[in-house]
């Protein structure tokens, strides 16, 4: 049987410029849970992340943290749909609300909507249409579980979510409330065979103590 560890990204930089880069937060959520792992003897066979600067630093920071090396592969199936374009695509003609791509509250309030309509293919000129996202984390999935290996690999929330809703076989809403739940740096397990996948556990936070949960404790 083999492991598949598919982990969140740490906390990027909601609100700036540039969301793709780990704030310091996402730098600590990253190493703390590389020394987890070694903590408890967990070695991956591979390693993978997506073609997002936020998901190869976390990688990185993992690895830092288990004082190892690696070659990672990149996936760009992993990598997360264009939330910022796709919720620019929906208010193309106006009406944004206040607040949208700054503060919190607002945007996830609006992206659950947007998500929802983008599923449905309610969105002119969406920049990938869902269909073929569904695709790209379904091929990730199969790269990722192409041999009897452990597996390291970073994503994204919305890939995430849509690779355990897939492998639940559950409705394309569920990829919108698992989601939205997924915390930075989360692990989500998965054990597989050449027959069957299997999750294992979703959202797990284990570098995550009573010490440290006020500073580590993130979700965007």
């Amino acid at each position: 049987m083999g492991i598949l560890y598919l982990i969140r990204h740490g906390q990027a930089s909601f609100g700036a410029a540039d969301y793709d880069v780990l704030s310091d937060i996402g730098h600590e959520q990253s190493q703390a849970l590389g020394a987890w792992f070694a903590a408890q003897g967990v070695r991956p066979d591979r390693t993978v992340h997506g073609g997002l600067r936020r998901q190869r630093e976390t990688l990185e920071g993992i690895l830092r943290g288990m004082g190892q090396s690696a070659e990672p592969e990149i996936h760009p199936g992993l990598s997360e749909f264009d939330f910022k374009a796709l919720l620019d695509a929906r208010f193309a003609g106006g009406d944004a609300p206040e607040g949208l791509h700054d503060d919190r509250k607002s945007h996830f309030r609006t992206l659950r909507d947007t998500v929802d309509l983008w599923q449905r293919g309610e969105i002119a000129d969406a920049p990938e249409p869902w269909p073929d996202f569904v695709a790209r984390v379904e091929a990730a999935r199969a790269h990722l579980m192409r041999d009897d290996a452990t597996v390291f690999a970073v994503s994204s929330g919305g890939a995430i979510g849509q690779m355990t809703a897939a492998v639940l076989g559950a409705p394309p809403q569920t990829q919108t409330a698992l989601q939205l739940q997924t915390k930075n740096c989360a692990v989500t397990r998965f054990v597989f065979s050449p027959r069957r996948c299997a999750l294992h556990g979703f959202n797990d936070t284990p570098f995550i103590t009573a010490a440290n949960a006020d500073r580590l404790l993130t979700y965007s």
